[in-house]
């Protein structure tokens, strides 16, 4: 099946299943109120990431239809995060077995219990920062249909089927999730993308595949990443506990400085694109050298822009 063709039938079952989730969602009292930590001022439907699952569903099944189990998982923990608001260690836990599902159902360069064990790291920290991207309307699922794209314009095969998919369905998602959102991806929504991009990540570090290319992949999973690392600088400066959310993230530093929303998630958007161009530009020179400094520049992008956003720094004294 052509790319185009994954694209197209990926794009239609996102935008004929989106509004079908949302009617679900408000029978089932699955929605997100309006809070403290809420930038919405009306309850919005969750379950956006079962129509995502449905859009990507092709692009697994035409390339690597095991990578079905991992992406499945991770729609099913969301949606029971979403509905029972399950405890922190069960979460982790969760992630962790998703991630383990990663490295079954991915082969990759990384072989043995040290490859095996940074794969399930990475997948929960990637499904950790999505979540945490997940605070804007069109924010995180902007950002990932970034990623996306970046992917598959380096990958080939499997990792290309599924990533044009993975756009091309978060395209149709973003139909509705542009600001004023009337569908929110939901817990279920961010872990599975946090799992797809994870999933990704591991096909370009798959046989086959130059190193440089796996290398350069890297700054496209460096946002989510990064927010993790942002959100742990800042709780710990400000001495409180991990599990605590905060309004602290550079999203949310934008819009208290006066950005309106949709600007500060285009912003994140285009910050991905800087990224994704950076990697696809290091893959075409096929250079080590070039990934590597890729990957440094894009960090340290992230770094400056935190700092400037005064994201490393706790509430309180953010607020004084």
């Amino acid at each position: 099946m052509t790319g185009p063709l994954i694209a197209a039938i990926a794009l239609v079952v996102t935008l004929v299943v989106t509004p079908l989730v949302i009617v679900v969602a408000k029978r089932t009292g699955i929605v997100d109120h309006p809070g403290a930590l809420k930038p919405q001022l009306v309850a919005v439907p969750y379950l956006g990431g079962v129509a995502v699952f449905a859009g990507v569903i092709v692009g697994a099944v035409v390339g690597r239809p095991t990578v079905l189990v991992p992406l499945a998982g991770a729609l099913c923990l969301g949606v029971a995060d979403d509905r029972f608001d399950l405890p922190p260690s069960a979460r982790l836990a969760g992630q962790l077995a998703i991630g383990a599902a990663v490295v079954a159902t991915c082969p990759v360069h990384l072989a043995g219990t040290i490859g095996a064990v940074l794969i399930v790291a990475v997948t929960a920290l990637v499904i950790n920062g999505v979540n945490l991207l997940d605070g804007l309307d069109m924010l995180a699922a902007g950002v990932a249909a970034v990623a996306a794209g970046g992917f598959a314009l380096i990958l080939h095969g499997s990792g290309r089927q599924l990533a044009i998919a993975l756009g091309a369905a978060l395209v149709g998602f973003l139909v509705y999730n542009r600001p004023p959102a009337r569908v929110y991806l939901g817990d279920g929504g961010s872990y599975l993308l946090g799992t797809g991009l994870a999933v990704l990540l591991a096909e370009s570090w798959g046989p086959g595949v130059p190193v440089p290319v796996g290398t350069a992949a890297l700054v496209l999973v460096a946002v989510p990443v990064a927010e993790v690392a942002f959100a742990v600088v800042r709780r710990l400066r400000g001495r409180r506990s991990m599990m605590t959310g905060d309004r602290g993230h550079p999203y949310d530093r934008l819009v208290a400085r006066g950005w309106p929303r949709p600007a500060a998630s285009l912003a994140y958007m285009g910050m991905e694109a800087v990224l994704a161009t950076g990697a696809l530009v290091a893959v075409h020179l096929d250079s080590m050298t070039a990934a590597v400094a890729v990957d440094v520049a894009g960090a340290a992008l992230l770094v400056a822009s935190a700092v400037a956003s005064g994201a490393l720094t706790p509430d309180e004294e953010a607020r004084t």
